[in-house]
Formats: C-alpha cells, structure tokens, sequence
C-alpha cells in the first residue's frame, strides 16, 4: 500500500506559476515512477507527466510541454509539478499516481487530487 497526498493548488491568472506536491508514503518510493494527472470539469483524466524512479527519465503531454516541470525528492518522499504560464485550461484537479511495476504497466496507487484554477 501506497498512501499519495497532493498540496500546493489553489487559484492563480493566467500565465502565472503554482508548484504542486506530492507526499508518499512506504520505504521503497525511490523505487517507483510516478506521474500526475488531470481531470478538468466534464472531461476524462488525462496524463501529464511521468518520472522514473532514478529521476532521469520524463515524459510530458505535449498541451504541457515547456511550461510544465515534473521533479522529485526521494530522500523528501515527494514528487513535485512545477507549473509556468499556466493557462486556463490547465484548469483541473491534478492527481499524482505511482507505478510500483513500472510506468510502462500503469499507475497503481492515486492521491485525492489538488484543484487548480487559472483565470483569464
């Protein structure tokens, strides 16, 4: 069992920058890729980014790329989204997940999620 805790939302104009975090539970984190997600109003989660256990490797949804930093501290057990020129469809409840067997298997254990709200 993994136990994930996401802070750092809130409410932020456009072009501006939240950084979110992600506290996790359990000896083994430094062993687990992880990744946040996000589900605006009415629409499906969707993946935004991902980072291997070592920290090397990062993945972004394209609509995220350059704005978004995905950064973790194992020593901390915390994995952190840095979020630049926030626009307002980054408008959404962002949720860090982790992938125990690998990011490539799929995201097995989820946070109760962080709301974040852009203004134009």
């Amino acid at each position: 069992q993994v136990q994930l805790v996401e802070s750092g939302g809130g409410l932020v104009q456009a072009g501006g920058s939240l950084r979110l975090s992600c506290a996790a539970s359990g000896r083994t984190f430094s062993s687990y890729g992880m990744g946040w997600f996000r589900q605006a109003p009415g629409k499906e989660r969707e993946f935004v980014a991902s980072i291997s256990w070592s920290g090397i490797s990062t993945y972004y949804t394209d609509s995220v790329k350059g704005r978004f930093t995905i950064s973790r501290d194992n020593a901390k057990n915390t994995v952190y989204l840095q979020m630049n020129s926030l626009k307002p469809e980054d408008t959404a409840v962002y949720y860090c997940a982790a992938a125990p067997r690998g990011r490539d298997l799929g995201y097995d254990y989820w946070g109760q999620g962080t709301q974040v709200t852009v203004s134009s």
